[in-house]
């Protein structure tokens, strides 16, 4: 009987061990404890030589007539609007086939989502915000496309959204449909690289394409988003000898 006690007591021993360990873990986000400098070391995100975002200098671009930009196929789309905790996402109704095409290999958006500010850099320089659209493709590979955002007009896009962007962790669906077609058109070149998710758990083998021109959103729709999240950003990461080519 004393065995078997001894038995049980190592068995609550153990398990309470393991819940300090979670409880020590606790979370990711953006301050504190839990801030993007201390993701790997807490085991939220791997440790990798190909990480995002980057800054991405103009003079050091490189020249690959094989390397394309994104071809997009968009369409009028129902949009569900989610507060996550982390970002304000826009996830597209089920069924959606919004789609890009990189490398002969067709992605399908899973969701976009906002930054502010800006995660990726150019010359060095911020812009207050970032939307990052998410595709996956039928093999599991991802591909993101990024736009910066600059203050300027107000984006008719995102106008709805921005006009009820909820404050706490909920979700919504959206009124009016939307189509980016246009919204893509604006960008004739993309600056692509290799890197990974900018969220734990960080994971590598991302294809990115960031748009070389940024879109604008309203002083007062970015003060919307700010005023939920103004911090939301991975600092920049080590470029490592990678290349950023200067798609068309």
């Amino acid at each position: 009987m004393l065995h078997n006690k001894k038995g049980l007591m190592g068995a609550v021993l153990a398990i309470g061990l393991m819940c300090v360990a979670c409880t020590s873990k606790g979370h990711w986000g953006y301050e504190g404890e839990g801030a993007p400098e201390n993701w790997v070391r807490l085991g939220f995100a791997e440790a990798g030589q190909s990480q995002s975002p980057i800054n991405i200098d103009i003079k050091t671009l490189a020249q690959d007539n094989t390397v394309k930009k994104p071809v997009f196929q968009y369409k009028a789309t129902a949009f569900e609007i989610e507060n996550n905790g982390h970002t304000i996402e826009l996830v597209p109704a089920e069924g959606a086939d919004n789609k890009i095409f990189l490398d002969g290999k067709e992605y399908i958006l899973q969701q976009l989502h906002f930054h502010a500010k800006s995660e990726h850099t150019v010359n060095g320089r911020y812009s207050p915000m970032e939307v990052h659209f998410v595709h996956k493709a039928a093999d599991g590979d991802t591909a993101v496309v990024g736009f910066l955002i600059n203050a300027g007009t107000k984006s008719t896009f995102f106008e709805e959204a921005f006009s009820k962007l909820p404050a706490s962790v909920t979700k919504e669906e959206l009124e009016k449909t939307i189509n980016f077609t246009p919204f893509f058109a604006r960008s004739p070149t993309f600056y692509r690289y290799t890197g990974s998710l900018t969220t734990p758990p960080c994971t590598e083998g991302i294809k990115w394409s960031v748009a070389a021109t940024p879109v604008t959103l309203s002083a007062d729709q970015i003060a919307a988003f700010t005023a939920i999240y103004h911090n939301n950003f991975r600092p920049i990461q080590d470029l490592n000898g990678r290349n950023i080519v200067n798609a068309r």
